[in-house]
Order: C-alpha cells, then sequence, then structure tokens
C-alpha cells in the first residue's frame, strides 16, 4: 500500500459534515469539491492554496501547480471556509485559523488548515484514506507487531511532518482493534482515521467536538475504564503529564511527537518543564517508557515513497540513561537491545540501499550518524549502489 490515499478507497458512500445542497448553491465551494477531486484522481497527499500562486498538489511528495489561475486571499477564502463545519467556522472567525476534518460524499474524507498568511487567507488540506491501513501495508521495518502486545507503558512515535506518523499509529490501533477484546479511546485534533469497532470497542474524541482540549479528554478518558489510550500529537506539558500517568498505572499509551530521533523525542517531553519538574519527568520517563519509534518518508527508486525508522526497545540500560539525562548513550542502548526488536535508522537506510529501493545519496542525508551509516554501508557491500 502506497502512503498517498487510494482513490478507489476515498470514493464511497460518505455523511457529509456540510450539507451537499449547501455546496451546491456556493459556487466557491463547488471549486472546492473541484480541487479536492484532482487530488483523489492524481494520488496526491495534499492541496495547498495560497494567494499569489495558483492551486497546488502534492504527489509523491512532490509540489505541482493545477492547471488554474492566480488565487488571492479573499478566492480561498470563499472556498473553503463554507465548506468547513460550523465548529471550524467558529475556530476560524475567533482566532483567524481552523483545523478540522471534512467530508465530501462521493468524493473523499480531508484534514483542512484554514489560516492567514502576511494578512491573507491560505489553506492546507490533506487527503485521507477511508480505510485504516494494516501494519503489513506500510513496508515498515522490524516486528512492530510487538508494540501492540506490550501490556502497559508509553510508546512514542516519532518523525517530521508528513512522515506518516499518524497513518502507522492508526495501524498500530487496527491491529489491537482487530486481535484482542479490548476498550481503546483515542483523542485526536481532528479525527483522521475512522475506526470500526471489531474485537475491540473503540472511542474517538475529537477536540472541540467532543472535548475542548487534550488536557481534558485525557483526563476523563482515564476515568472510563480504557486498556488502550491514544493521544494524536502530545503538545503541551499537561498532556504529556497525565500520559506519563497513564502509562505507569497499567495503561498503554500509544502518542506521537514531532520529533526526529530517539535522544530529542525524550528530551523534547523533559524540556517543556520548568528545570526544577524535569529530574521528576524523567523518573516518570525512565518508569513509563516502554518504545521509541522514529520514522521518515523517503523517495522511492521508480516513484512513490517508502518509510525508514529506527525503533528503541526500552530496557534497564536506557531507563537509568534517561534518569541521568545521558541520552548521548540511547543510540548504543538500540543496538545493545537488538534481541529485544531495537533496530538503528543506519540498519533500515543501508537495507534500503542494499535491496535498491533506495538511491545512495538520499539515504546518505537522511543518516543521522553518518559515519555509522557508511560502515554499514561497507560491511553490506552496497558502497557503490
Amino acid at each position: 500500500m502506497a502512503w498517498n490515499d487510494d482513490p478507489d478507497a476515498v470514493a464511497g458512500e460518505l455523511n457529509a459534515l456540510v450539507p451537499a445542497e449547501q455546496l451546491a448553491v456556493n459556487p466557491d465551494a463547488g471549486r472546492l469539491e473541484a480541487w479536492l477531486r484532482q487530488l483523489v484522481e492524481q494520488r496526491g497527499s495534499d492541496l495547498l492554496l495560497v494567494a499569489g500562486s495558483p492551486p497546488a498538489i502534492r504527489v509523491d511528495g512532490l509540489v505541482s501547480p493545477l492547471a488554474e489561475s492566480i488565487l488571492d486571499g479573499l478566492d480561498i477564502e470563499q472556498a473553503v471556509l463554507p465548506a468547513l463545519p460550523q465548529h471550524g467556522q467558529r475556530q476560524y472567525e475567533r482566532a483567524q485559523i481552523a483545523d478540522v476534518s471534512l467530508k465530501l460524499p462521493g468524493v473523499g474524507r480531508f484534514r483542512v488548515n484554514l489560516h492567514r498568511e502576511r494578512g491573507r487567507a491560505a489553506a492546507t488540506i490533506r487527503s485521507l484514506p477511508t480505510r485504516v491501513p494494516t501494519l503489513s501495508s506500510l513496508n515498515l521495518p522490524g516486528n512492530l507487531q510487538a508494540l501492540t502486545r506490550i501490556p502497559h507503558g508509553l510508546v512514542l512515535i516519532g518523525g517530521a511532518t508528513g512522515s506518516g506518523k499518524t497513518t502507522t499509529l492508526a495501524a498500530l490501533v487496527d491491529e489491537i482493534n482487530r486481535r484482542d477484546k479490548r476498550h481503546i479511546v483515542s483523542i485526536e485534533d481532528p479525527i483522521e482515521y475512522e475506526h470500526v469497532h471489531q474485537r475491540c470497542v473503540v472511542e474517538q474524541v475529537e477536540i472541540g467536538v467532543d472535548a475542548p482540549d487534550f488536557p481534558t479528554a485525557l483526563r476523563a478518558a482515564v476515568r472510563q475504564a480504557p486498556d488502550v489510550i491514544v493521544v494524536g500529537e502530545m503538545r503541551d506539558p499537561e498532556t504529556m503529564r497525565i500520559a506519563l500517568a497513564a502509562a505507569e498505572t497499567g495503561h498503554l499509551v500509544l502518542t506521537t511527537m514531532h520529533t526526529t530521533d530517539v535522544a530529542s523525542t525524550i528530551a523534547r517531553i523533559a524540556d517543556n518543564f520548568p528545570p526544577e519538574r524535569q529530574p521528576t519527568i524523567r523518573q516518570d520517563l525512565a518508569m513509563g517508557l516502554a518504545a521509541v519509534l522514529i520514522q521518515a518518508l523517503l523517495p522511492r527508486v521508480g516513484g512513490g515513497r517508502i518509510p525508514a525508522a529506527e525503533l528503541l526497545v526500552v530496557g534497564y540500560g536506557a531507563r537509568q540513561h534517561i534518569r541521568k539525562n545521558a541520552l548521548q548513550h540511547l543510540n548504543q542502548e538500540i543496538t545493545i537491545t537488538r534481541k529485544a526488536g531495537s533496530f538503528t535508522l543506519e540498519e533500515c537506510l543501508v537495507s534500503l540501499v542494499k535491496r535498491g529501493v533506495v538511491e545512495k545519496g538520499e539515504a546518505a542525508l537522511r543518516a543521522v550518524h553518518q559515519e555509522e551509516f557508511e560502515k554499514a554501508l561497507t560491511a553490506a557491500g552496497a558502497g557503490g549502489a
């Protein structure tokens, strides 16, 4: 399965958040629908609407303009704002920014971010699959199913924007949903993948619709007898604190963060708190953290994209390094805990190069530890790939 949306999966019987007649009487909203149809037909991931530029779509990570005239801010606002659900319109009117989900019948589901830049309206709209991907379809390295069998603790998924973190998170939830008889509570802003009840009972709480913010929703979730808590993204100290407490008290907590390696993921959590509280937070992390997965998407030879990843399964050594804030040693811990399932990004990149899936130069750009990458590449006999 590609990391961009499958148009056959996207098209289907969907209930709109906005009545179809509203789109029909508003020609600008109809214009938005036309752009989104092109996005889906071309298997794009994002529609970009910026004043002074024609509409553009991102396909396989590359941005290309559509055959349209130059937009101004009023064009964008008139096209996007009427299509938003009422709570999204209120967000935009109040704060000049809205981040909501949108369904269009026969077109698909989308995440809409309407905002302003240089005093003018702009929008980024991401196409969302209607089917939740399976772990096996994502071409991720390692045995990530093991992360879904962790009885309790915090599992962090890190990566840059657009690296597929949310997709991986949804696939992990789907794996649990298909296999176990558990209660899953997911808190998202907005909901991107819609899970159906399979063997699990799944609740999905949308910020702005079902709860005012992540801390409020997370505090409530802990009291709802969940086995698994999913936090779409840990953005603030209070959410981090509650998630850590939940992980320490017997829940499996799955979440994402915008980070690029294992050490920076852990450091970022501690750095969100005042200096006097950081030792306590590190102690909580050392006790509650179960695993850290970092991923990136690379251009694939022949087209498309493929993930590379790094996984630390947290053991005794890593817990000691976290307590002492000696995070520079965590990369070594990945190597030490290979038998537990850990693997380095450099090992993953070398494997992709050796298989001819990724160009050597592209892989080298993504390696965090260049010397280890070159050494592993030579040992694998892929130095000239």
